[in-house]
């Protein structure tokens, strides 16, 4: 299982289901000494009791009770072999009553033919049915004859066997279907932590993109002006703090989903279409001029989307800032009844702006990472140069979604 450090703390999906590798022998359980203990001492007492029952009978000798207990030992290492403890105590049974006299000891090979069954010796497991009807009915040609098995008494023990074997597979199925359904369990989980690492990787690119394109703007203007004109100086400083703590922020929030500790998790808000102001006065401070115009009556969106329009909005004025060469930028937000539609374009150069190349699928680099969001909401993302100059990115968000 992978795990993910985030600074002294470890991270990794909740997933309790471990597959075996290949060619791997189960492993001895407590449970196993139980249940081989257990048919032991009810083959044991049983026996005793019957011997006592019938007076006329020879009562169990020492050769049974070794019989006994031997056929009930193997069931401690019937997981792991399971054709062989089913052969042992089928001859176990065989012996019990001619030699040690003992009776009433099936109970083992019938739990031994649960766990051939289980583990797929159907060849071992119809071998020992096909005997143990035999040893009960030999020779079968003299079945209803006197002083022999009775036509009802065969039938009966051949439905009887025939019942437990069905009995034993539908065991098995059962057990199989639920090692598919934690299969199907830990896919799912692995997939959401993949879904989950991918979100995580797009806001932390569009955070650390826009935040560190604007920085890096006002550091060049603060140095570049240190000498001539402080005043403006120290105002490219001012927006150096500011956006930095804003970067701080929305980093603890990205970064919040991977504390151990939720109490401890950061309660900023989730960033949104709502700060949109604020979004365009901080790319003032990086020589990009942005307005930003809202038509239609605001609905309600889901969390995701209000989200994935902020992205965005905010990775498309971030290339425009640090590729295009444009001055000025113009965000249309248009809400309509079941969806919101985003339009961003800038005045750059003829032909546009140049697409980032795109990294890999879900990494939020560039307009493959606004795609990816836009997608994963059930919406749609196009983006391109304008006629003439300029580049416009164009965006419909389904007003209810969420990632899929």
């Amino acid at each position: 299982m992978k795990q993910y450090e985030c600074g002294h703390r470890t991270w990794r999906p909740a997933l309790r289901w471990r597959a075996a590798p290949v060619g791997s022998r189960p492993r001895l359980r407590p449970a196993d000494v139980l249940v081989a203990a257990a048919v032991t001492g009810v083959s044991l007492a049983a026996s005793l009791a019957v011997a006592s029952w019938h007076r006329g009978g020879s009562p169990v000798n020492l050769a049974g009770i070794m019989i006994l207990i031997a056929s009930g030992a193997a069931l401690v290492v019937r997981r792991r072999y399971p054709a062989t403890v089913l052969g042992v105590t089928l001859v176990a049974a065989l012996l019990s009553a001619p030699v040690g006299h003992a009776r009433l000891t099936w109970l083992a090979v019938i739990v031994a033919l649960f766990a051939a069954v289980r583990a797929r010796r159907r060849m071992a497991v119809i071998a020992t049915l096909a005997v143990g009807y035999l040893s009960a009915v030999w020779p079968p040609w003299l079945i209803g004859s006197p002083r022999h098995s009775s036509t009802t008494f065969a039938l009966a023990l051949l439905c009887g066997l025939l019942a437990l074997l069905v009995a034993a597979e539908l065991v098995r199925a059962a057990g199989e279907r639920r090692v598919a359904a934690r299969r199907l369990r830990e896919q799912e989980l692995l997939r959401l932590a993949g879904e989950e690492r991918m979100r995580i990787a797009r806001d932390l690119h569009d955070v650390l993109a826009h935040n560190i394109s604007v920085i890096n703007v006002q550091a060049s203007t603060a140095l570049h002006l240190a000498g001539r004109e402080p005043e403006r100086a120290v105002e490219a400083l001012s927006t150096i703090r500011e956006v930095s703590g804003q970067a701080l922020t929305e980093l603890r929030t990205v970064l919040g989903v991977l504390r151990a500790d939720s109490d401890a998790a950061p309660r900023a808000p989730v960033p949104g279409l709502g700060q949109l102001e604020t979004l365009a006065s901080n790319m003032a401070g990086a020589g990009l001029t942005v307005q930003v115009t809202t038509d239609g009556d605001p609905v309600p969106l889901s969390t995701g989307a209000d989200l994935a329009a902020y992205r965005i909005i905010q990775e498309s004025l971030t290339n425009t800032a640090r590729h295009s060469g444009a001055v000025r930028a113009a965000v249309r937000v248009r809400y309509r009844e079941k969806d919101v539609e985003i339009v961003v374009e800038d005045n750059g150069p003829a032909g546009g702006l140049q697409a980032q190349p795109a990294g890999p699928s879900g990494t939020g680099s560039g307009i493959a990472g606004m795609t990816d969001r836009a997608r994963a909401l059930g919406g749609t993302l196009t983006a391109g140069p304008r006629p003439g100059h300029g580049f416009v990115v164009h965006a419909v968000l389904p007003a209810g979604g969420r990632e899929r």
